[in-house]
């Protein structure tokens, strides 16, 4: 409410980084404030930013992190290490003068990052389009596996934070005895509203395949939030 109850008319545009911005909140800023909200994104071991997105490519890119920075060369390849096409998923590398040197007394984790052509693995899952603006996808680790089936809990939770009474949501994959494992998701509601769990999954239903709907949904008063603002999925898979 005090976001949206501020002058605001001074800004030429806002950024976002730590965690994924949902795209309605960019549209709701550009609607109700008439201001472009884009993300960029960057990472301790390749500080301080990586990518960015031009403030007008904010609407027209909406979700995308934008293009590499000067001097990070940036690729998408896949589980053998070999570079992928426009739009095919697969895991972030980076190369450039702003690489750190190494985890601090850590060679070993150090040296699993990164391949025999210096290129560091971000861990990240993202695509790119034909104009070469890139997109996270999900975290590697935050995939999970349902009969067979890649899931991508980012790409759900995009899909239910557009449902008008989501405040807040996220995933993860709990075990399966047959289909090895499926989704949970957790929502907060915004306040004064109400929802069933019939009611989030007949929503789903009607814009995902089948395997990518979650089995499980529980409403929850809060997610827990890590100090740089990102939800800990780990804390919830522990439950």
């Amino acid at each position: 409410m005090l976001v949206m109850s501020v002058d605001l008319r001074s800004l030429r545009f806002c950024t976002s980084g730590g965690a994924p911005l949902p795209v309605p909140l960019v549209e709701q800023y550009t609607r109700e404030k008439g201001i472009r909200f884009k993300q960029g994104f960057g990472m301790t071991e390749f500080g301080p930013g990586l990518f960015a997105l031009a403030p007008e490519d904010a609407i027209r890119k909406a979700g995308s992190i934008g293009r590499p920075n000067f001097y990070i060369d940036a690729r998408i390849v896949d589980s053998d290490n070999h570079p992928l096409g426009p739009h095919q998923v697969g895991e972030l590398v980076l190369k450039g003068p702003s690489l750190a040197s190494g985890y601090f007394n850590n060679a070993a984790a150090w040296a699993d990052v990164i391949d025999n052509e210096g290129w560091f693995h971000t861990g990240d899952l993202a695509r790119h389009d034909e104009e070469w603006y890139f997109f996270i996808v999900d975290r590697l680790k935050d995939m999970f596996i349902s009969g067979g089936e890649n899931v991508y809990p980012a790409e759900i939770e995009a899909v239910l934070y557009r449902y008008p009474v989501v405040f807040q949501c996220t995933m993860v994959g709990v075990p399966d005895a047959k289909w090895g494992e499926v989704g949970k998701a957790y929502v907060v509601l915004k306040p004064e509203h109400t929802a069933t769990t019939e009611d989030v999954l007949a929503y789903l239903g009607g814009q995902l395949a089948k395997y990518k709907i979650p089995r499980y949904v529980e409403f929850v008063a809060a997610l827990p939030i890590s100090a740089a603002g990102k939800v800990l999925r780990r804390a919830l898979r522990e439950r």
